[in-house]
């Protein structure tokens, strides 16, 4: 302990001589001695960011009258580690204000604060626990705080947050810090897992979960820069003005070495996830009343969050290098058989339902084996100036504001308005204008054409958070809850995505235009078609022909079958061939959609291709629907509309939910909701004959909202009935046997492995309504085709 002592009072000594010693100021930390404990401290990330950081801290607060110890932790035994730890020591690099003398004095000193300690069980843990006390308790020196950095896998976190929390907490009025380096979770399930478990061991405010992009300085100051600029971009910060946002951080590197990681989680996880989606809130989330009010960020943040639109695999491309199946095979020793599906391209289209936004795409790319390192995010207004002659002017050239995270052709960070916008306010004085420029271009437009603002002092990501964990800081961390909301958005894509095989891409400059992408309404598709193909093994089927549509017989009616996009395909050609020849026969199409997951896709495919479809002539009902108000998420109109209404031009009037609340009240007998909704379909609909239904299954056997053991003979001539379900909410209304069946078309989609066993039991049952209520669908006088995809019907 004397060592730390001695360096301490010898530093200060020159330092005080050269500056005079910083008085404790009002509200500051508490001063005293603090431990620095790294675990994983030999590991790449330590010896490229995290010791340098750590370094620049111990150089700007020692004078403070702080005094450290610093601790690399690892698994491997003190005599063969502690030369790794030196080595990646020795190569710290002093802050730029420090002059040679004191550069010199201050790494001396930080070596001598250094050591290595094993970290590899309980028992460890509590021997440096003991460690830490007794050498408070000797030299008789204040704790301020213990900071445990935890640069290890996720999947170590909770043990060593069990074992800090049981063997290494701080004596009484200390803090203690944890730091977690991504990735938090593998999807929103393991998240949520993992959240728990740490919760056991840590508080909320001990947890600092750290994405370092929210420390690069260019990032850092997205809000500073939109609040300072208001009077400026208020006006234009919206669809009206805004053609597009793209967030973009490419790589020129391969994920050789990684390996083990990377195929687990792809580029999606490891950076479009955390870091990309970010960015994204910074620049589309309510500017706070307080910058620095955490609580205030957090709220607007999970504003934006709730309103992102549901992405599915129609609303991204994703690519792979050509050499990635070879570094698998290798760093994890598979055969020359294995093929790995792991994305290390993606190209997505994000959608933010909220007026502000509405329909304007947000387009996040990153990838590896890329032409260049570069990371921004670029705001690409609408130019509503049209140049009849001077095409080269300024005011014919894209609008656009640029935040350059950093590489590429301009190599430092900075914020870039184009001098067609307007001229941006200084933020602070740790900000400068350049104006003298480098004969270079950014985005397609030469550097003279914007205004270019960059840090005075360039600080590098992981020296700024470490020194923000040691002040306490929290608003450039990741919280719980933002943390859950992301995973909770990402999740269903990367579901979605599992068995998509990526477009395979040589690499570097050799990419050319394979990997461009174009944007369809809300969906993604490559421009060009790709130069190499996959081989059809390796792609899980089993030839070109396990792609074609199959028509047969299920339970003596009509089937068609396919894998699941080509199923949609034909569900959403077959729907708008019944409402042309119902419009051409009678001027009208009456179509009854059901709830649940399975037609989403039917919806997204109708809104996105199907532009002829006879929307004004289309009447819509509902099969079913929850005794929930309309506007509620567990509503089945609720999902109907997000997914397939507000995205074609019907009549208002051609639109009718079922009336499951009236009166204020939720599906009360007495209040007739079930005789309204039929006395419409008896007035409206010829005969009371829908044109076409769609059904669903569940697993019990149940379609619409008709459950086993409901009685369902009970229901007699009517169309519309109240009805209990199994699962909350039980109150449901629902079509009657004799409504359906009535149709000129009955249609049930079936989709998803999960349903195998379902389609199997159902081909074998006798009609038995009361107990598979699915049997009971037996139009009168029209057709039940069943749609099945390969998934259910073959497992």
């Amino acid at each position: 302990m004397w060592k730390v002592v001695w360096a301490t009072l010898l530093l200060l000594a020159t330092v005080c001589a050269q500056r005079g010693y910083a008085k404790e100021t009002k509200g500051a930390p508490k001063v005293g001695h603090v431990s620095v404990v790294i675990v994983g401290g030999t590991g790449d990330l330590a010896k490229k960011y995290l010791w340098q950081g750590f370094f620049h801290l111990y150089a700007n607060q020692v004078s403070s009258g702080y005094s450290f110890s610093f601790y690399g932790g690892g698994l491997l035994p003190k005599d063969k580690a502690t030369p790794f730890l030196f080595e990646a020591l020795k190569g710290v690099v002093c802050p730029r204000e420090l002059s040679v003398e004191r550069c010199a004095l201050v790494k001396e000193q930080f070596l001598k604060l250094a050591e290595y300690w094993q970290l590899k069980t309980s028992e460890d843990y509590q021997a440096l626990g003991k460690h830490l006390t007794e050498q408070l308790t000797q030299e008789g020196i204040v704790e301020a705080g213990r900071l445990f950095y935890l640069s290890v896998p996720a999947f170590a976190y909770a043990d060593i947050a069990e074992r800090i929390n049981n063997s290494c907490r701080p004596t009484d009025g200390a803090w203690l810090r944890v730091v977690l380096e991504k990735p938090f979770g593998h999807d929103f399930s393991s998240a949520q897992l993992l959240s728990t478990q740490l919760g056991t061991s840590l508080k909320d405010e001990e947890m600092y979960r750290i994405d370092h992009y929210l420390g690069k300085q260019v990032v850092s100051k997205i809000l500073p820069f939109r609040r300072e600029n208001s009077k400026h971009l208020d006006p234009i910060w919206n669809k009206h003005h805004i053609e597009r946002v793209e967030i973009v951080l490419k790589e020129t590197l391969d994920a050789r070495g990684r390996i083990p990681f990377y195929d687990q989680y792809g580029v999606i996880r490891d950076v479009i996830q955390n870091h990309l989606t970010e960015v994204m809130t910074l620049l589309t989330m309510g500017l706070p009343a307080n910058l620095s009010d955490v609580k205030e960020v957090l709220r607007n943040k999970l504003k934006i969050f709730s309103a992102l639109q549901h992405l599915d695999r129609n609303c991204a491309t994703i690519g792979q290098y050509q050499n990635y199946n070879l570094e698998v095979q290798e760093e994890l020793n598979k055969t020359k058989e294995y093929y790995s599906l792991t994305p290390t391209f993606a190209g997505i289209m994000v959608h933010i339902d909220i007026a502000q936004y509405e329909k304007m795409p947000i387009i996040l790319t990153s990838g590896k084996m890329l032409d260049e390192r570069l990371g921004y995010a670029r705001i690409l207004f609408k130019n509503d100036i049209f140049c009849v002659q001077s095409h080269n002017s300024v005011h014919c050239k894209p609008k656009q504001i640029v935040f350059y995270f950093g590489h590429g052709t301009l190599q430092y960070p900075a914020i870039l308005v184009s001098k067609n916008l307007f001229k941006p306010d200084l933020m602070d004085t740790e900000w400068k204008e350049i104006t003298e420029h480098k004969d270079v271009s950014v985005l397609g437009m030469p550097i003279s054409d914007y205004y270019v603002l960059t840090p005075t002092v360039q600080r590098e990501a992981y020296a700024e958070l470490i020194s923000h964990i040691f002040q306490g800081r929290k608003d450039s961390f990741i919280s719980t809850e933002n943390l859950l909301a992301s995973w909770g958005f990402w999740t269903p894509l990367l579901h979605g995505l599992a068995k998509t095989s990526p477009r395979l891409y040589p690499g570097g400059a050799d990419n050319g235009n394979m990997l461009d992408f174009k944007l369809l309404g809300r969906e993604v598709t490559f421009a060009n078609e790709a130069v190499v193909m996959i081989p059809q093994d390796h792609m899980g089927g089993s030839g070109a022909e396990s792609f074609q549509v199959m028509q047969g017989k299920y339970r003596s009616a009509e089937m068609v079958s396919a894998w699941p996009e080509e199923l949609i395909v034909r569900l959403a050609a077959d729907l708008q061939a019944s409402a042309e020849k119902a419009v051409r026969e009678g001027g009208r199409f009456h179509l009854a959609l059901s709830g649940g997951s399975s037609p989403l896709a039917l919806f997204q495919r109708l809104a996105r291709h199907h532009y002829s479809f006879p929307w004004r002539d289309t009447h819509v009902w509902m099969v079913d629907e929850r005794c929930v108000p309309l506007t509620e998420l567990d509503s089945n109109f609720r999902t109907l509309h997000d997914h397939l209404l507000q995205h074609v031009k019907m009549p208002y009037f051609n639109i009718h939910p079922m009336p499951v609340q009236m009166n204020q009240r939720l599906c009360v007998e007495e209040d007739s909701g079930a005789l309204l909704y039929e006395r419409d379909i008896n007035q409206l609909v010829n005969a009371s004959s829908f044109h076409f239904v769609l059904l669903g299954v569940g697993y019990d056997g149940h379609t619409a909202s008709l459950f086993p053991g409901s009685k369902l003979d009970a229901h007699g001539d009517s169309l519309v009935a109240l009805t209990e379900s199994p699962a909350k909410p039980h109150q449901r209304m629902s079509l009657t046997l004799r409504a359906i069946n009535q149709a000129q078309k009955v249609g049930v989609l079936v989709m998803g492995k999960s349903k195998h066993e379902l389609v199997t039991q159902l081909s074998r049952v006798k009609d038995n309504p009361n107990k598979w209520p699915i049997t009971g669908i037996r139009p009168t006088s029209g057709r039940l085709v069943w749609y099945i995809d390969y998934d259910a019907l073959l497992g």
